[in-house]
């Protein structure tokens, strides 16, 4: 079996409390992204953490397989945009405890029932939303797009 390796780094410095650390990924596509604890349960401050690169990931791959599933339906998108919002509850021991997906497309063959059936696949075979599954309430909701419905790009 084949394997693909991604690899991430963080280098902290000071106290969970009062430290902070940059995080940068193997590829040098995430360079110098940097973290605190307050940027984690407080205001991001131009900040990242560990829940919004989950949601990153969760994003791109889920936007990856709904491309794919769509595309093999014979309805290919023209355009998608998934936010993934993560959410990390903080009573108690913190944890993630949802990643909701809002993905808005245009398909121009697709209509409203095959692209959630498509959604509801995607979600099945994202890679990430498998790692997920189990620990995490994943809630797909997918929007079909007329062009000029279109979210601004946030």
């Amino acid at each position: 079996m084949t394997a693909v390796q991604r690899t991430a780094q963080v280098d902290w410095t000071g106290s969970i409390a009062r430290g902070s650390g940059v995080t940068s990924g193997g590829s040098g596509a995430l360079r110098g992204l940097p973290v605190t604890l307050a940027s984690r349960f407080g205001e991001p401050a131009g900040k990242t953490s560990p829940e919004e690169l989950i949601a990153a990931a969760h994003a791109g791959c889920f936007a990856m397989a709904l491309g794919s599933v769509l595309a093999g339906h014979g309805t290919p998108p023209e355009f998608l945009q998934v936010i993934a919002t993560v959410t990390l509850e903080t009573s108690g021991d913190p944890t993630i405890v949802s990643s909701r997906l809002d993905v808005h497309a245009l398909a121009a063959q697709a209509d409203a029932a095959s692209l959630e059936r498509a959604a509801q696949e995607a979600e099945r075979s994202c890679p990430v939303s498998r790692a997920l599954q189990g620990n995490v309430e994943i809630r797909v909701h997918a929007t079909l797009d007329q062009p000029s419905a279109l979210p601004a790009a946030e």
